[in-house]
């Protein structure tokens, strides 16, 4: 019965999707280390290190059903080995073939080269689900690149800024995710077959030859060193993933507090059924970006685990390495839910214009402080208007008076501006800067850089 919530029948579908745990169960892991015995007895058979037909029995066998998982498992912890009672298992349905079964390589090289390839197809997905990521974004930003909000720091108002501009923030960064992935790929998808200690021994001057083949079967580049001791490829990928991760939580976090009820900016999507509470019938709670936010932080926690694996001693470890099998995993199932999930409100997000104007304005004016002061610059000198407009904003706060007010009552600001000017100046849709322009400035790059298949104009 599952004991992780990945697993969970109740809850695995928050944690993980089914693809990518498929990518990472046990059948597939178990295919994957087959899939590279077959690819190296058949570069070890076309070099004449072992008999052709040996090689061709070998590949045919090397199948996951043909194998018993269960028993495989109970020889496992009999043995205290990972994979010996897989090279046992396929020795068996080989029959006199299997005397040529793992000849010559050691364990991680079998390990270590299949997790590549279990990694390399979670890299597929996770590349098709940001690139989803950004069509809904870059929809989003075009949609609202005008529309007017309140742009906060330190959690509090400062100035106008747009919706758009927010999301273009959030986007210009996936990009710059997808960017580093490309990048990536050949630092980290290549195998090693070296044996014991990396050096070929066992397989003389073929060697090289025969990990350069074996590797090109299974889609992967050759290294040109042994990296048993060397994980650094596993650590760099991780932190790539633990930086998506990162981004896509604190976009979860950022629309967590803007559906907050005294904002009310966005929702995420509501459907006829979805319960917000088990006792307050009424709450809409923000349940999906709850989940995509809690996700951000086993990955981080995952990234610091491959890192201490990079301190492996001598030519290899197990106190080390075993690490990655647990966060690689996790890590890579997680972040498959978070961005089903962000995909999934994104296309039903909820935006609020009307709100955002509404709390743009709760203060009265406020928020246009700086453009009031620039406006009074001229007649004024700025480090008067300053302390002018600051001294107004004190006491329309202290007095809990409409900024507005305050402004039409202060006599230096009155035969500096006229009441229609002040009017102009104190509307924030008039005040946001090159937000729209900057908005389709990245829009551009976007379309730019490839990432963008499936364009809709709104």
């Amino acid at each position: 019965m599952p004991s992780h919530v990945i697993d969970m029948v109740m809850l695995r579908n928050i944690f993980g999707t089914a693809e990518m745990r498929s990518f990472w169960s046990d059948e597939n892991r178990l295919q994957k280390q087959l899939d590279v015995e077959a690819a190296l007895a058949l570069a070890e058979g076309e070099l004449g290190l072992i008999p052709t037909d040996a090689a061709k029995v070998i590949a045919s066998k090397a199948k996951v059903e043909f194998l018993d998982l269960d028993e495989i498992a109970e020889e496992v912890l009999k043995v205290k080995h990972s994979l010996m009672p897989t090279v046992k298992g396929l020795q068996k349905v080989c029959g006199q073939a299997g005397e040529y079964v793992h000849y010559g390589v050691t364990t991680q090289d079998v390990v270590d080269t299949g997790m590549i390839l279990q990694l390399k197809e979670s890299h597929s997905v996770i590349v098709n689900q940001l690139q989803s990521i950004v069509e809904e974004l870059s929809r989003i930003a075009r949609k609202h690149r005008g529309t007017p909000m309140a742009g906060r720091s330190h959690g509090m108002q400062g100035m106008p800024t747009t919706f758009g501009f927010k999301i273009a923030v959030i986007l210009s960064e996936v990009i710059r995710h997808l960017d580093r992935l490309r990048e990536i790929e050949e630092k980290t998808f290549i195998g090693v077959l070296g044996g014991a200690v990396g050096t070929y021994a066992s397989f003389g001057s073929l060697g090289p030859e025969v990990e350069r083949r074996a590797l090109k079967q299974l889609g992967l580049e050759a290294p040109e060193i042994c990296w048993h001791s060397s994980r650094d490829r596993i650590a760099e990928y991780i932190g790539v993933l633990g930086m998506i991760s990162a981004t896509i939580g604190k976009m979860a976090n950022e629309f967590y507090n803007l559906m907050r009820t005294e904002i009310d900016e966005i929702e995420e999507p509501f459907t006829p059924g979805k319960i917000g509470s088990s006792t307050m019938p009424h709450k809409r709670n923000p349940a999906a970006l709850e989940g995509i936010v809690s996700l951000a932080k086993p990955i981080r926690y995952n990234v610091a685990l491959i890192l201490e694996g990079m301190i492996i001693e001598h030519e290899r470890d197990a106190m080390s390495w075993r690490g990655e099998w647990i966060a690689l995993p996790e890590t890579c199932i997680y972040l498959s839910a978070q961005l089903a999930s962000m995909h999934s409100v994104l296309q039903g997000l909820v935006v609020k214009p009307a709100n955002m104007l509404r709390n743009l304005n709760i203060q009265g004016g406020v928020l246009l402080s700086e453009r009031i002061m620039f406006a009074l610059a001229g007649p004024l000198g700025k480090q008067t208007a300053h302390n002018v407009v600051y001294n107004l904003c004190v006491q329309a706060v202290d007095q809990n008076k409409p900024f507005r007010e305050m402004l039409l009552e202060n006599q230096q600001v009155c035969d500096a501006l006229s009441q229609d000017e002040l009017e102009t100046l104190l509307d924030p849709s008039t005040y946001l800067g090159e937000a729209p322009m900057i908005v389709d400035r990245v829009l551009e790059r976007a379309e730019e850089s490839g990432w963008l298949k499936n364009e809709k104009h709104v």
